[in-house]
């Protein structure tokens, strides 16, 4: 990729600001958890993988930035800064996890230094398994996808929500480096348009051919054909295959269901979630309406009104042709087949 969305130096995160994206490109540079847990909040760096990065190297910054207090102090403060982290964004999983494993990676024995230097590599091998995980989930998925086929995609799952290459559009970068025909309709994706913005933006830097649509017109292209497979991105996959991911998507599960298109979704290990039993059990984050009223400097609804603005919906296992991971691909998911999957 021409981009890094995280880059870690000794004790400071480097985000790519997303919100900025495809205007600017420029980097916050945060040394503190409690920047790490505004950024995530405000979506300067989305979607799950890159979120549970992003909340490990906040760990490992906060611990570099207070290695010289005493132990007590040190834990304590240590103790705050997970807790910050694990209310930035409810849904997705992966922040959970990735948190769970730097508590994992704690010493108490160790003195704070030692921690610290601890919780820093903890981190970047969490980074660098999230590349390996894509990597192998974009060649399992590949292997889905026809020699020459028209993708549709929702929100953005691409190297922008990951360490890298990507959970959904890693099978479409893995796709096309196969030498496979591959264009891409990217839907807008409101209100916070990540695909106008990200996943058009990272497929127009490869080459790789991509016409934006607007939401509501996926439906149409489907009736006349145009659509030969859905592949999308997911927040959290419950233990029974129901998944969780932007608003909208399963708007687009029931239209691929209709319309005989198969509806893929690509996700890490890490993304589901044995714990929660179905999708009428996974947290819906509910955003301010703001983001619904227009965009950016441009303000279109009425005043006084009331709005709603929840940032993820469920897509039931029924509707979901395949899960691909890095472990390999479940076809017609299902709790028995995610359970095989987790142990193997």
């Amino acid at each position: 990729m021409k981009f890094e969305t995280l880059r870690w130096d000794q004790g400071s995160l480097g985000l790519l600001d997303q919100r900025l994206l495809p205007k600017r490109v420029e980097y916050l540079n945060l040394e503190s958890a409690a920047g790490v847990a505004a950024a995530i909040r405000e979506m300067a760096v989305r979607g799950a993988p890159a979120i549970g990065c992003a909340a490990a190297f906040g760990i490992a910054a906060e611990a570099y930035r207070l290695r010289h207090l005493d132990k007590s102090a040190f834990h304590a403060a240590l103790l705050e800064a997970f807790e910050r982290l694990a209310e930035s964004r409810p849904t997705a999983v992966n922040l959970f996890w990735a948190l769970e494993r730097m508590k994992s990676a704690i010493d108490s024995g160790k003195d704070p230094q030692s921690i610290a230097l601890d919780l820093s590599q903890a981190a970047e091998t969490i980074f660098k398994a999230d590349i390996e995980a894509n990597l192998e989930m974009g060649r399992h998925g590949a292997s889905l996808v026809p020699e020459k086929c028209s993708i549709l995609t929702y929100c953005n799952a691409g190297a922008l929500a990951t360490a890298g290459h990507g959970t959904a559009l890693g099978i479409v970068r893995s796709a096309q480096r196969q030498g496979k025909a591959i264009s891409v309709h990217a839907c807008e994706t409101r209100p916070l348009l990540q695909g106008a913005r990200l996943t058009a933006w990272e497929l127009a830097m490869e080459q790789i051919p991509v016409t934006l649509i607007c939401d509501n017109m996926a439906g149409y292209l489907m009736s006349q054909g145009e659509i030969d497979m859905v592949i999308v991105g997911a927040d959290r996959v419950a233990a029974n295959g129901d998944t969780a991911n932007k608003i909208g998507t399963y708007t687009m599960a029931v239209l691929a269901k209709r319309h005989g298109i198969p509806f893929v979704v690509a996700c890490p290990i890490s993304t589901i979630d044995p714990a929660t039993p179905a999708g009428n059990a996974i947290p819906i984050e509910e955003r301010s309406g703001s983001e619904v009223r227009g965009y950016g400097e441009a303000d279109w609804a009425a005043e006084g009104i009331r709005i709603r603005n929840p940032a993820f919906d469920v897509t039931p296992a029924e509707l979901v042709a395949a899960l691909v991971t890095e472990k390999g691909v479940i076809e017609a998911p299902d709790e028995a087949k995610i359970s095989a999957l987790l142990a193997s």
